[in-house]
């Protein structure tokens, strides 16, 4: 977070800090390894580590590995990339299940002094129990267990003894709170499952909202910055620091989390997404996951830019991807290349231009960016043009080519289409035009006007391309407000996937991008930013995703 980014968790900070009720900054970013990252976990990482990097202090990156039901080594992996690609370094990574004995002890020391207990009904008849928003929760049956009859059934639920579900233990606290969260949570689970840490030394696991602030006592965190869904959470966060006697009490402060239209921001619906084939897996460019931006196109600055404008507050609010469009735009616009490329080719033969010649013609590499030099492409008989620069019976103020009319090739000349050649089937597939020597552009021809500027690339030493076009996977703004619910009029958030979110085409670059790189990106004039994909493309053939059009609506 930059200085002179105000919030109030930085009130907050510099509050603690200036009275001496902090010496330091510790926070952490803790995701769970169930999922990839998305854009809205971004937002965490850039409040956690910005933070911490303003006031000199540490972040540790810590996995909230307490599941190993949902959880996998390939998700660790991911989740470390992604948060260097975005631009920072953890201080220690730290693992949730590093603290497992500890937990367990400190569980122990619950049931000892008469705040924990085995309960033996079933999750139904706990949910039955726990009551309703508006009436108190009952006393399980088992709640007055013995300590000492509880210590024992702990220790053989830690041995193995019983069988997933059959026993849980559940922190005593008060059946009757207002708060359904403090109504006897349960705090261990019987799993006999494999972890991708601890492999098969534990057969019970603690529950979250046990283990969480644990481990940010453990850690030695100052701050615990979370979303704001866990605000009901934070009584249970302070009762588990309290109760299980951390010499660290954390401060958990909440903010709102951020989503955007035409996005589902919910790793249960992603991981949906790609377990049913709608996307080709967690890094399909049309996901919100980080790894899926980057591939992309998008970069780390554009993306902390966009983060940094959303701002921190508590408050709810749904972003307009279309801000995030337009710091890829402002952070592309003087990096990237422009070139020329066709994307569905139309071919034109200039008749009257010397057969077998090649003219190289110069071309400024980035106008806007004066200091990265200047190219040269290739021009002779035979171009491509767009298909749909070309209009046989064109309506009123249709300024580009058709039977008659003249434009002009970027950086070459003025042509004139005289002929249309068709196919059996009535298609165009070629056009005869005629040049005009005198136009050449850079020569200062100030004669004539035309209105109508078209690209090209020259046919005989094109480069065959192909070009992934996107628009958003989901079309309905409103299916990310609650992520736990799933229907909308009876339909699920899938009824609104955009069966157009990708349209594949073939095309033609300019010769001078045959040595292009993967994540090489490039702005294709009048058609936007692309990204040279780092998995699809081959030596002979690249493949371009197209980052964002052109265009934008969108101001600050």
């Amino acid at each position: 977070m930059e200085q002179n980014s105000s919030n109030f968790i930085r009130t907050i900070i510099q509050e603690d800090l200036e009275t001496g009720k902090r010496d330091k900054v510790v926070t952490r970013f803790p995701p769970e390894p169930n999922g990839y990252l998305h854009i809205g976990h971004a937002k965490s990482i850039v409040i956690n580590f910005g933070l911490a990097d303003d006031f000199n202090g540490k972040t540790n990156l810590r996995f909230d590995d307490t599941n190993p039901l949902k959880e996998d080594q390939e998700y660790v992996d991911s989740i470390k990339e992604d948060v260097k690609w975005l631009g920072y370094e953890w201080d220690e990574l730290r693992f949730a299940s590093d603290y497992f004995e500890e937990m367990y002890n400190r569980a122990v020391l619950l049931i000892n002094k008469g705040k924990a207990y085995v309960d033996d009904l079933t999750p139904d008849e706990i949910r039955q129990y726990r009551g309703t928003l508006t009436e108190p929760g009952k006393d399980s049956p088992y709640r007055n267990r013995s300590i000492e009859e509880n210590l024992d059934l702990f220790e053989r639920m830690r041995n193995g003894e019983f069988e997933n579900g059959k026993k849980v233990l559940r922190a005593k606290i008060d059946m009757s709170s207002p708060n359904v969260n403090l109504r006897d949570p349960v705090i261990y689970r019987v799993s006999h499952a494999t972890h991708h840490n601890t492999g098969d030394k534990w057969c019970i696991y603690p529950m979250y909202g046990f283990a969480h602030p644990l481990e940010d006592a453990i850690e030695g965190v100052t701050h615990s910055l979370c979303t704001t869904e866990f605000e009901d959470q934070r009584p249970l966060y302070n009762w588990v620091v309290a109760e299980c006697e951390m010499e660290n009490k954390p401060q958990q402060i909440e903010f709102g989390r951020l989503n955007l239209t035409n996005t589902v921001m919910s790793k249960r619906k992603l991981k949906q997404l790609v377990e049913e084939e709608f996307v080709d897996g967690w890094d399909d460019p049309r996901m919100p996951t980080l790894s899926g931006l980057r591939r992309r196109g998008y970069t780390p600055e554009a993306i902390r830019e966009f983060i940094q404008a959303t701002g921190v507050s508590k408050g709810f609010g749904i972003v307009d991807s279309a801000m995030l469009e337009h710091f890829i735009r402002e952070d592309l616009k003087l990096k990237a290349p422009r070139t020329m490329g066709i994307l569905r080719p139309l071919k034109v033969v200039i008749t009257n231009y010397p057969e077998g010649q090649v003219e190289m013609l110069d071309a400024e590499i980035n106008p806007e960016n004066p200091d990265m030099g200047m190219r040269q492409i290739p021009f002779s008989r035979e171009i491509y043009i767009e298909q749909d620069d070309f209009m046989e019976n064109p309506p009123k103020k249709y300024f580009r080519l058709f039977p008659g009319n003249e434009v002009r090739l970027k950086h070459a000349y003025f042509i004139k289409c005289e002929e249309v050649i068709k196919d059996e089937n009535g298609e165009v597939i070629e056009l005869r035009c005629t040049y005009d020597p005198e136009t050449k552009s850079g020569t200062g021809f100030t004669g004539r006007k035309v209105k109508g500027t078209l690209h090209w690339v020259d046919a005989t030493q094109a480069i065959p391309a192909e070009f992934r076009l996107y628009e958003p996977l989901i079309l309905d703004a409103d299916t990310n407000e609650n992520e736990d619910v799933d229907s909308m009029e009876e339909k699920t958030f899938l009824d609104y996937v955009n069966d157009n979110s990708l349209q594949i085409v073939q095309g033609f670059i300019e010769p001078n991008m045959k040595d292009v790189k993967p994540h090489d990106k490039f702005q294709f004039f009048r058609h936007g930013y692309f990204n040279v994909d780092p998995k699809l493309s081959t030596e002979g053939k690249a493949v371009f995703n197209l980052i964002v059009s052109l265009k934008s609506s969108f101001k600050l």
